[in-house]
């Protein structure tokens, strides 16, 4: 019977337990996406507070393809040392990282990406800040190129694994999702041809890196929002990268535009609100024969442990619970499973923009208040 508290591989990646950091957005890097030290102490937390996986913030595979500021960037040779840096200080304490792979697509704006947005079809819908340019074939090999590119990079730096952002209204997930992709060639219409984009980019990054690497995807089961990707397109995404040879899934859902049912839930208080994913997961689950992670509201110990040894699933996976916790996985392992102290407020998203940095903002207000007293 697994655990969630035992050794397992992804290939030759041994990971300590099944407890997975999901990416997210920390806002640490340079303009052009140079990683910081003030990043490198962030990941370095992680992997002493004893996480299995690290899955790096989305890092963008080409400068267009950048949706936030201080977001990471992979794009470039330039910033080897900076990556090998960030590598070296995870594994000097026992951890594993994997770099996410992402392209923002038609959500960002041109600030951000230097240039009108592109994007499937050149559609305005509430998930995109302004209105995309449609991707011409030329810049869609151009971006499948860049991701096999960034898989390079990650490989050469001493990264552990690479993981695609198919997720979260990105571009990947905009291809597949009929709301963003209204394409009449070979990349639109049916859920085959809106599958293209996703295949060939996981073909590129596997031919790039070879069979002997890990190669994971953060995958949108359903984006619960109406007109866009439905849970049995995204179980069919999910078992042509499976027949492919994906390495694991971490099934997610949602979009910025999903109201309540988007990605990051608030008021995450009890136990019935957690693992809001797990359903969805579990159709996938069912439909593939990789390892599956499931992400969305993890917060205490029996949630986590349940869905491992009685739901089936390979590993848990949470974020914003470790901003407030990096040692959350520690506590757990060493026999305090209280709830994590995260009341996914969502507030640590704010000093990412205005002060260059997330962090807890009810934890730092909590610590001001005792100096005070």
């Amino acid at each position: 019977m697994a655990t969630l508290f035992e050794e397992t591989a992804i290939k030759d990646m041994m990971m300590r337990n099944r407890m997975i950091r999901s990416a997210t957005w920390e806002g640490m890097c340079e303009q052009d996406g140079r990683p910081t030290d003030k990043l490198i102490d962030w990941y370095r937390n992680f992997a002493q507070g004893g996480i299995g996986l690290i899955v790096s913030g989305y890092t963008f595979v080409r400068p267009e393809g950048k949706g936030l500021p201080g977001k990471m960037g992979i794009h470039t040779d330039d910033f080897a040392d900076d990556y090998e840096n960030l590598a070296k200080a995870v594994h000097e304490d026992g951890g594993k990282i994997a770099v996410q792979l992402v392209h923002a697509g038609g959500q960002t704006n041109a600030i951000n990406a230097g240039r009108q947005p592109l994007a499937p079809s050149s559609v305005q819908v509430d998930q995109f800040p302004e209105m995309p340019a449609e991707l011409t074939k030329d810049e869609i090999r151009a971006i499948i190129t860049a991701f096999g590119q960034g898989a390079r990079r990650a490989k050469a730096w001493g990264f552990d694994a690479v993981q695609l952002h198919g997720a979260h209204g990105f571009l990947i997930n905009q291809f597949l999702s009929p709301l963003t992709n209204r394409r009449t060639d070979e990349y639109g219409g049916s859920i085959e041809s809106r599958s293209r984009f996703l295949l060939e980019v996981y073909q590129r990054v596997r031919e790039t890196v070879g069979t002997d690497y890990p190669v994971l995807i953060k995958l949108n089961a359903a984006d619960n929002l109406d007109g866009g990707l439905e849970t049995d397109d995204g179980v069919y995404a999910a078992k042509k990268l499976a027949e492919a040879g994906i390495d694991a899934i971490e099934v997610s859902a949602g979009t910025p535009a999903s109201g309540a049912e988007n990605p990051a839930r608030e008021k995450i208080n009890k136990p019935e609100k957690e693992a809001y994913n797990l359903e969805l997961a579990r159709r996938i689950k069912n439909a593939v024969s990789c390892p599956v992670m499931v992400v969305g509201g993890f917060r205490s110990f029996e949630v986590a442990q349940k869905t491992i040894r009685d739901d089936g699933m390979d590993y848990i996976a949470m974020a914003r619970p470790l901003i407030r916790e990096p040692d959350l996985p520690n506590r757990w392992l060493q026999g305090d499973h209280s709830t994590a102290k995260c009341i996914s407020c969502n507030s640590c998203f704010g000093p990412g923009l205005e002060e260059g940095g997330i962090y807890c903002v009810i934890e730092k207000k909590e610590q001001e208040k005792a100096v005070k007293s």
